[in-house]
């Protein structure tokens, strides 16, 4: 059994209503890292120096060695960049990732975070790679992580973010179980949850397009008007669909060395501004937003059709196409995951099965179907969907002269193309029933074949979407 364990579907079309405090029609969350004195450095035990997010151009580790260049380029960040961006945002609502060792050598800078109010969210033990990193190691790191930051601080960390991540992040941070969010993806502008075992995680997304890391690499920003005009297009657009009707939330990320120049600080300090100046605008922390989330949308326990067993799958989907528990069968064979549980995703995979079947396998499909209005119907012998749904289009309440009018097209049509008329009449009421009855009676077989197969998938569509929501 292939199981795919990525979600692409997400909230899809229609997302859920964030319900921000004050009917707010977005939440600005900044972000500030704070990662200067844990970054990759000999004298932290690192076997190299740090090579990532400064201002030099091609920057490359230098094994065994220190980098007075890049260490005093952080050093920029603690000394002179974050006091900078303390007094610029210090009345605003400011989520900290926090790296441990980083806070550990900045008890000046700490007292300044809480002294905002900021949340002090972790950011891992070290500023350094972990895609390489052992999970026994890594699982480590965050146990330590989390106590340096409580010894340092004087609280656990509610929020997470390594950042510079594994595969096993997420999960290893949720099975603490001491995390209201975990921030390690960039897959939505809402909050979402993710389940790992038995326990459900709170994702809130963070950044990498509306971050100042981007006036660190090729393709980012090289003035402080890019990035304020990236911002401010980030902001309207999210703006305008909350005053739609759907709300999100717009992340910012920065740091200390990058963000703290005063080229760059001139053009915050302007974004910033410009989004005071709306109604309507929730400034909040990371924290914030989760504990406002956890209380509008807490974790749905339910079954997932793409963990069921095969007896269970096909016990709960077997009948969507009518009499033919076969496509149920063949669907949980493919490579189902999280982007199936869904109406339209099982939908998919049975219909997937449905279209590659041959003709005489989707012909036995289209027998299967009753006579609209037909004897079984009469006796009382239809499947209970078929049942509702005939009833819903009022094919059991006809006349008798209405029940003979139904039953005579149903003999000449079978007739004519050797398999029932089938429509979904959950689309339809008697009227249109019939009215498609006379038109596609006298149909070519291909094109009433292929025409009656739509309808089969309509049916499941409809059937999936009254089950599943």
């Amino acid at each position: 059994m292939t199981r795919y364990p990525r979600d692409m579907t997400g909230y899809g079309a229609t997302p859920p209503q964030a319900n921000w405090p004050h009917s707010a029609k977005i939440a600005v969350q900044i972000v500030l890292n704070y990662e200067e004195g844990g970054e990759n450095n000999v004298l932290h035990g690192d076997p190299a120096s740090e090579a990532f997010l400064s201002e030099i151009t091609g920057a490359s580790a230098w094994p065994g060695q220190r980098h007075w260049n890049m260490e005093t380029i952080y050093e920029y960040g603690s000394r002179a960049g974050f006091w900078r961006l303390h007094r610029l945002m210090g009345d605003l609502p400011v989520t900290v990732y926090g790296v441990a060792t980083a806070l550990a050598r900045a008890p000046e800078q700490v007292a300044a975070m809480k002294s905002s109010g900021w949340e002090i969210a972790s950011h891992g033990l070290k500023w350094v790679e972990h895609k390489d990193m052992p999970e026994d190691e890594e699982r480590a790191q965050i146990i330590e992580a989390i106590r340096l930051h409580t010894e340092v601080t004087g609280e656990a960390p509610r929020g997470w973010y390594t950042g510079r991540c594994s595969n096993n992040t997420v999960r290893l941070a949720a099975e603490t179980g001491q995390l209201a969010y975990v921030a390690d993806s960039y897959a939505d502008d809402l909050p979402y949850w993710m389940r790992f075992g038995r326990k459900d995680q709170l994702i809130v997304p963070y950044t990498m397009d509306c971050n100042d890391m981007r006036f660190a690499i090729q393709a980012g920003f090289t003035t402080g008007d890019q990035f304020e005009s990236y911002l401010k297009d980030s902001f309207d657009m999210l703006y305008a669909e909350g005053g739609a009707g759907a709300p999100k939330m717009l992340s910012i990320g920065l740091h200390c060395r990058l963000m703290g120049r005063p080229g760059r600080a001139a053009a915050l300090q302007r974004v910033i501004d410009y989004m005071k100046s709306h109604e309507d605008v929730w400034f909040a922390t990371r924290l914030e937003i989760a504990e406002h989330w956890t209380k509008e949308y807490p974790p749905i326990t339910r079954s997932r059709p793409s963990e069921m067993d095969c007896d269970t799958f096909v016990s709960e989907f077997g009948s969507i196409f009518e009499h033919s528990s076969w496509i149920a069968e063949g669907a949980h064979t493919l490579e189902l995951g999280p982007t199936h549980d869904t109406a339209q995703g099982v939908h998919n995979a049975l219909a997937r099965i449905f279209r590659s079947a041959t003709e005489e396998q989707r012909l036995s499909v289209l027998t299967a179907h009753p006579d609209l209005a037909g004897k079984l119907a009469a006796a009382g012998e239809l499947t209970a969907e078929s049942t509702a749904e005939q009833a819903g289009a009022g094919l059991d309440l006809l006349t008798n002269a209405e029940r003979e009018m139904f039953q005579g097209l149903n003999a000449q049509y079978v007739d004519r193309h050797g398999f029932p008329f089938i429509i979904a009449v959950k689309d339809n009421d008697k009227a249109s029933i019939l009215a498609a009855f006379h038109r596609r009676i006298d149909n070519d077989r291909a094109t009433e074949f292929a025409e009656a197969c739509r309808q089969v998938e309509r049916i499941a569509e409809l059937r999936l979407i009254e089950k599943l929501g």
